[in-house]
């Protein structure tokens, strides 16, 4: 194996609907402690950095041992794409800091249900194959199948998102091919392989080559709903963050 330079990076921007969900109690903790302190046991790293446009989500992961990098308003807003948040992070580290990454382990400041040794494998995953360019926790859910996703027309009808006209799909969820979603967790990238035109969109900055690391479950958290669904698996897996 390689022995690249390895950076952590949590993102969170402050504008949110939920009112300071990166850092509200989750079992008397700010939810952002728990991706930061398992990213904090992954051994290799040398550097913790914090982006956000909100000084009290930078103050509280400074607290935890991360240096801040203030977003401009621009990438703070609703409208802003992460991987353009990601990409003037890894700017500041190399002209500010001098630290050039090769791999990059984005930690998302509103997921606390991540383990330490899935950060690990999907470090490794990445360390195997120097082609990869990201490396990436996926859930299965068959439930909401693109072959099984509506739009509304026009005509305020119905239709599928995607042609199947003349195919023969099975409205069972079980009978279809099993359909993954990305997590919204953390991402392990070779930043050499990424931010490039032909990425994989709608995360083009992850690059085209991204290995899914399927993981059982997955929560980032919008509503007060999503706190207690967390907290409930927070306490079901103390023993093994």
């Amino acid at each position: 194996m390689s022995s690249d330079k390895m950076v952590v990076l949590i993102t969170g921007r402050g504008n949110n609907t939920l009112t300071d969900k990166n850092i509200i109690p989750v079992c008397d903790k700010p939810l952002l402690s728990y991706g930061a302190e398992a990213a904090k046991k992954v051994n290799g790293v040398s550097n913790y950095y914090i982006s956000s446009d909100d000084d009290n989500i930078l103050n509280t992961a400074h607290s935890l041992g991360y240096t801040k990098i203030k977003r401009p308003d621009e990438l703070g807003s609703p409208e802003a794409k992460h991987g353009d948040a990601v990409y003037h992070a890894v700017q500041v580290m190399k002209v500010r800091d001098n630290v050039e990454p090769d791999i990059l382990v984005i930690m998302m400041a509103n997921c606390a249900t991540i383990k330490t040794s899935q950060i690990e494998d999907c470090i490794n995953l990445l360390k195997e194959d120097e082609s990869l360019s990201t490396v990436a926790p996926v859930i299965q859910n068959n439930d909401h199948h693109p072959f099984r996703a509506k739009r509304i027309r026009e005509d305020g009808l119905i239709d599928t998102f995607v042609p199947l006209a003349g195919h023969d799909i099975a409205s069972n969820r079980q009978q279809l091919e099993p359909n993954y979603f990305l997590c919204h967790s953390f991402y392990v990238l070779r930043v050499s392989n990424c931010f490039k035109e032909d990425g994989q969109p709608p995360w083009n900055f992850m690059g085209n080559k991204v290995k899914p690391y399927i993981v059982d479950y997955s929560l980032d958290v919008h509503s007060k709903e999503d706190i207690v669904l967390t907290e409930n698996w927070v306490n079901e897996n103390k023993g093994d963050m």
